[in-house]
C-alpha cells in the first residue's frame, strides 16, 4: 500500500487529553466526509472542519511506498538524541516515549497494520484522532473519536470521545453510554465564518462541562499559540 501524506511536522498536542504532549503530527491526504475544497463545504456532511488535507503539498508531505519509509521519515521530525528503539520500550515510561498523532482528513482510510507495526518498531506511541466512520485497526495506543454530524459511527470504543460543540446533530448526552475513557468537549471553531463564534462557542462549552462534570472542556491552544 502506497500513503499520501499532506504534512509531517513537530509540535504539541493542542486539544484533548494530551494537551502539552510534545509529537510528531502525521497528517494524511483526504477525508471521506468533504473533499476539503470550500466550494463542497456547504454540502458536506462535516461543514465545520478547520483543517487544510488537500494535496500532498504540506511540509513532509508526498506518497511514501511502504511503511518503513513512511515510519522512518515520521522519526526524523523526532528531536535527535531522544529516539528509543523498540527494544527500549519497556523500560520507558509513556512520558517519554515519542508519539505520533496520526490525523487528517480521515487518517483511517490509509493507516493499517503495516504502518502501525512500522511506527512502534521505530519507537513511537500511536495516537489518532478519527471520525469513528471506519473500524480502527489492531494496535493503536490512543484511540480519539470525534463523530461529525450526520455521519453514521461505527468505531464506538477506545480511549477519548472528543465531541465539537454544538452540532444540532448530535448531543453530548447521545455519547455516554459508549465504552470511552474520556469524554471531551471541544468548542466549534466557526472563525471562518464569524471572528466572534469561537468565543461564544467556548462560552457554550464551558457551561455544559461545568453543569454536566463527566465532560472535560478541550481547547485548541494551539491555536492561542499561533502554532500548528
Amino acid at each position: 500500500m502506497t500513503y499520501s501524506v499532506k504534512e509531517i511536522f513537530l509540535s504539541v498536542q493542542g486539544e484533548g487529553v494530551h494537551s502539552g504532549r510534545p509529537s510528531v503530527f502525521l497528517r494524511f491526504a483526504g477525508c471521506n466526509l468533504w473533499s476539503g475544497r470550500e466550494k463542497d463545504r456547504a454540502t458536506a456532511i462535516c461543514k465545520f472542519c478547520d483543517t487544510e488535507f488537500v494535496g500532498m503539498d504540506g511540509l513532509g508531505g508526498g506518497q511514501f511506498l511502504t511503511a518503513e519509509s513512511l515510519a522512518q521519515t515520521v522519526l526524523s521530525y523526532w528531536p535527535e538524541g531522544h529516539h528509543f528503539s523498540s527494544e527500549d520500550l519497556p523500560c520507558e515510561t509513556a512520558s517519554t516515549q515519542p508519539w505520533v498523532i496520526c490525523t487528517g482528513g480521515e487518517p483511517l482510510l490509509q493507516l493499517d497494520v503495516d504502518l502501525i507495526a512500522a511506527l512502534h518498531k521505530v519507537g513511537f506511541k500511536i495516537g489518532v484522532e478519527s471520525n469513528g466512520t471506519i473500524k480502527a485497526p489492531k494496535g493503536v495506543d490512543w484511540l480519539c473519536i470525534s463523530p461529525k454530524a450526520d455521519a453514521k459511527l461505527l468505531q464506538k470504543t477506545g480511549d477519548e470521545l472528543k465531541l465539537v460543540y454544538p452540532q444540532p446533530e448530535n448531543k453530548p448526552e447521545d455519547y455516554e453510554h459508549l465504552d470511552f475513557k474520556v469524554f471531551s468537549l471541544q468548542p466549534r471553531d466557526d472563525s471562518y465564518l464569524n471572528s466572534d463564534k469561537r468565543g461564544q462557542n467556548e462560552k457554550i462549552a464551558y457551561e455544559y462541562c461545568t453543569a454536566n462534570p463527566r465532560w472535560r472542556l478541550s481547547l485548541q491552544t494551539h491555536k492561542y499559540l499561533g502554532v500548528r
